[in-house]
């Protein structure tokens, strides 16, 4: 009897001696370079206590507690293509200390150099467990993340890869990249793509993306967008199909859409909310995209010096005053929904935006945001495009910063994460606490 003794308390000494070098070794001499390596353990028991995100009506709320959830967050999109784990480590650590709850970023590379799918259901395997490296890391930073799906741009790949597929499989595409949205052999290889992301087991953490607490949403697609006018009933069977066929895989999992927030011409008294009128020709529409059963949540972007280049900066704060706004009403009125604002940019040129000029697109939004989330209504968070880490320059897009080099903007960005930390508690990670007075 006491040898089983001896035994059982051996186990279970070696299984503590496991977990701490599973959970200290990996940080400090974790994998570099140009691929993921190192250390693995991929027990689920091992991993961060995490709860999922949920809705609770118009708010996000913690799905185990039913406690609020408002978000500050950003986009690194480029974690995954990095191929780099020590950039995207870096980068994940450096948003918990500024109190940041959730990170937007691509979980795709449709062919090409570094392809995570090389073609229609085909997969490398190392950038697959790059993908898996940065899931688990951002739970390990009790941090979440909205992947997203597929990209309306080329950039890798996107909507164009999967028509060159098509066409190159023999079928009867046109040359259009609106027949993504409506030819069965394209929405097959994209629900494929789809299943094949939900059903990975991590090689990290041996939990499957499905089961994962650390994704806060899956998002369809980066800004959908249509060639033609008459695409517009594609975009919304296509939104209507797939949100369904994620939901039929996932009932975890929050659903978005990833669009930008224009209103279609159909809703003529909101037009003039839009930033042009080019912004109703794209075959998307807030509500009527948004109010689809299967999306939990709206999107909304922002770029005020992109959309309106030529306006003064008074003229830009009126206009994204109004956009934010609208959204809001029509969120907490219309959708009954919560909203977020996924990426909130300005560009980080002196020519265009002094420091304080681009700080004062971002409070702004996070001034409304917070007052949204003080009345426990719609406006249900903010991610700033982008923050980057040294290293990763190669992916700077005229947006991107390091949040430490921009020293007002590393405190804007602490700031809100204390004041929604203070009206709520910050979402999932007791470790981070507000060191700015109140």
């Amino acid at each position: 009897m006491r040898r089983r003794g001896t035994r059982i308390y051996s186990l279970l000494g070696l299984l503590v001696l496991l977990a701490l070098a599973y959970h200290s070794w990996l940080p400090a001499h974790g994998p570099s370079g140009g691929g993921p390596g190192g250390f693995k353990l991929p027990v689920p028991w091992l991993q961060p206590r995490m709860s999922f995100a949920g809705r609770a009506g118009t708010h996000f709320a913690d799905a185990e507690t039913g406690a609020p959830l408002y978000i500050n967050g950003w986009n690194s999109y480029w974690l995954l293509s990095s191929q780099s784990p020590a950039l995207a480590a870096e980068m994940l650590r450096r948003g918990r200390r500024m109190g940041l709850t959730v990170c937007r970023t691509w979980a795709f590379i449709d062919g090409g150099a570094g392809a995570l799918q090389i073609s229609p259901g085909q997969f490398s395997e190392p950038v697959f467990q790059m993908l898996d490296y940065v899931i688990y890391e951002a739970r390990r930073n009790h941090i979440k993340l909205i992947l997203c799906l597929v990209n309306n741009l080329d950039n890798f790949g996107g909507k164009a890869q999967y028509v060159q597929w098509a066409q190159a499989a023999g079928a009867n595409v046109t040359n259009s990249t609106d027949s993504f949205f409506f030819h069965p052999t394209i929405r097959g290889y994209y629900k494929e793509y789809v299943k094949a992301i939900l059903t990975r087991r991590n090689s990290y953490s041996g939990i499957r993306y499905c089961d994962e607490p650390a994704i806060f949403a899956w998002e369809l697609m980066n800004e959908p967008r249509c060639v033609s006018n008459s695409s517009g009933p594609h975009i919304q069977a296509w939104i209507e199909e797939m949100a369904a066929y994620v939901k039929s895989l996932d009932t975890k999992h929050l659903v978005t859409v990833g669009i930008e927030g224009f209103y279609g011409p159909g809703r003529s008294e909101r037009l003039g909310v839009n930033p042009g009128d080019w912004a109703a020709s794209l075959c998307s529409d807030f509500i009527q995209n948004s109010a689809v059963k299967d999306i939990d949540f709206a999107s909304v972007h922002a770029y005020p010096d992109s959309w309106l280049p030529k306006a003064s900066m008074e003229e830009k704060v009126k206009y994204l005053s109004n956009w934010v706004d609208s959204h809001l009403n029509d969120s907490e009125y219309i959708l009954r929904k919560p909203v977020l604002f996924s990426e909130v940019g300005y560009l980080q040129n002196p020519e265009v935006n002094s420091t304080v000029d681009g700080e004062t697109v971002l409070k702004l939004v996070y001034d409304k945001i917070y007052d949204s989330a003080r009345k426990l209504q719609a406006g249900g968070g903010a991610l700033i495009w982008q923050l980057m880490v040294e290293g990763s320059h190669m992916y700077h897009d005229g947006f991107a910063m390091v949040a430490r080099d921009r020293p007002s903007t590393y405190k804007l960005l602490k700031e809100q994460s204390c004041r929604l930390q203070r009206l709520y508690g910050k979402e999932g990670d007791s470790g981070w606490q507000c060191s700015l007075p109140p």
